[in-house]
């Protein structure tokens, strides 16, 4: 049985539109999981912004949203997706939190799935309070609900007003059916090589106490990454 799933990705290290692109790409490439559409790409300041104690200095992050359909579980399109952002430079040991990342990805929803473990909390517990995930998430799934009945829409208005999210570019090749967008900057066609896991090196089974990986052995994901995309 296939799912509907939402993810928000973000980055601010290194050329951050080729790692989101890029992304994009792999996501595709994963067995089970087919990407329907990709927004447009945002750049917003980090979040916790100042005078919040929590805020890390750091650069401003490109964010977007992808939805697609997958026949995985919760946990493996996680462990999926944690492998996705470890090939691309994330290291779960060593970051800080809320701090700058080469890529996070954030798996927002999963159909009507309810969960709370200790890797995986879904709805994303902070989904309502990020207007850098709403924005782009709101472009992919208009008419947006969460299972237990809030719209996104009412979630975003209830953040008002909404500033520093600006849109930054659309991509025009990748993966999805591209529905018709608001006029906005284009990004030119994907100037890169999808990524082949053989290049990439990132063991894929570290086993339960090795130093790299998809997920740390107490780490709690919190619907892929509590840094967040800002």
């Amino acid at each position: 049985m296939s799912e509907t799933f939402a993810l928000g990705l973000g980055a601010n290290v290194g050329d951050a539109l080729e790692t989101l692109t890029a992304a994009v790409y792999a996501i595709d490439d994963l067995d089970g999981v087919v990407v329907t559409d990709v927004s447009g790409v945002y750049r917003t300041p980090p979040w916790p912004a100042p005078p919040d104690p929590r805020a890390v200095p750091q650069d401003d992050f490109l964010n977007l949203a992808v939805v697609g359909v997958t026949s995985l579980s919760p946990l493996e399109l996680l462990d999926e997706l944690q492998f996705i952002e470890a090939a691309f430079g994330r290291d779960r040991d060593r970051e800080v939190r809320w701090g700058p990342r080469p890529l996070d990805i954030d798996l927002l929803l999963l159909g009507e799935v309810e969960l709370d473990t200790e890797r995986l909390v879904l709805p994303h517990p902070r989904i309502t309070e990020r207007a850098f995930v709403l924005v782009p998430l709101l472009e992919v799934l208009p008419g947006g609900v969460l299972p237990g009945g809030q719209r996104l829409t009412g979630a975003l208005a209830a953040l008002a007003p909404i500033e520093d999210i600006e849109l930054e570019v659309r991509l025009e090749d990748v993966p999805g059916g591209r529905l018709a967008r608001p006029e906005g900057p284009s990004g030119p066609p994907a100037g890169f090589v999808r990524p082949g896991w053989s290049d990439v090196e990132v063991a894929r089974d570290p086993g339960p106490t090795g130093p790299t990986g998809p997920t740390g052995p107490t780490e709690r994901a919190d619907g892929g990454g509590d840094g967040g995309a800002g």
